[in-house]
């Protein structure tokens, strides 16, 4: 008996063997969807690392969207342009230096001064509570000529439920993320 392209040879099965060895000799020739098992096996942690490289890769605009904002308005603090201002008009001055994907409405601001660096390096207060909350209060002190300062900008950033709590970029409680961005330096002359 000739066989055509694509057909297999039927193996002949053995008088009383039982229906699960049949089936067990029957599957173990057949290769026909090997490709998509593979494919099923390796796509879970393919997906999940795919979803940790564009959660990453938010994350990084994010900050650099912060950072770039607390640098152009802690130059404000630094030149003596801040000194009139309330927390809330040098608040609005970060905000107008904000870009996507950050509002004004996840931003907080911490402006302390100190005698040197050394004292501000010692002196930097943790910004989540006990309970993994941003805290509600921080200071505005934007010192006088000569002092050290330091501008802090913080931003509760929603990443999402993309991936499992195991690897999550979350670092405060609700699955969010506190973005940081700090600012030191010793004020002009002004």
């Amino acid at each position: 008996m000739e066989q055509g392209l694509g057909k297999r040879k039927s193996r002949p099965i053995a008088p009383g063997s039982s229906a699960i060895a049949r089936i067990l000799r029957r599957f173990r020739g057949d290769q026909s969807g090997a490709s998509a098992l593979e494919f099923a096996l390796v796509a879970g942690p393919l997906i999940l690392l795919l979803l940790a490289i564009l959660q990453v890769g938010f994350i990084f605009l994010a900050n650099f969207a912060l950072e770039s904002a607390t640098e152009r308005a802690a130059r404000l603090v630094r030149t003596g342009q801040a000194k009139d201002f309330s927390a809330t008009a040098f608040k609005t001055e970060v905000c107008k230096q904000l870009s996507a994907p950050l509002s004004c409405a996840g931003l907080r601001l911490d402006v302390q001064k100190y005698s040197s660096f050394a004292g501000a390096a010692a002196g930097l207060a943790q910004p989540l509570d006990s309970s993994g909350n941003l805290k509600s209060s921080f200071s505005y002190n934007t010192g006088g000529a000569g002092d050290v300062v330091v501008v802090r900008a913080f931003y509760t950033l929603d990443i999402g439920a993309l991936l499992p709590a195991e690897i999550s970029m979350s670092n405060m409680s609700g699955g969010n993320r506190v973005l940081i961005a700090t600012a030191a330096f010793r004020n002009e002359p002004f």
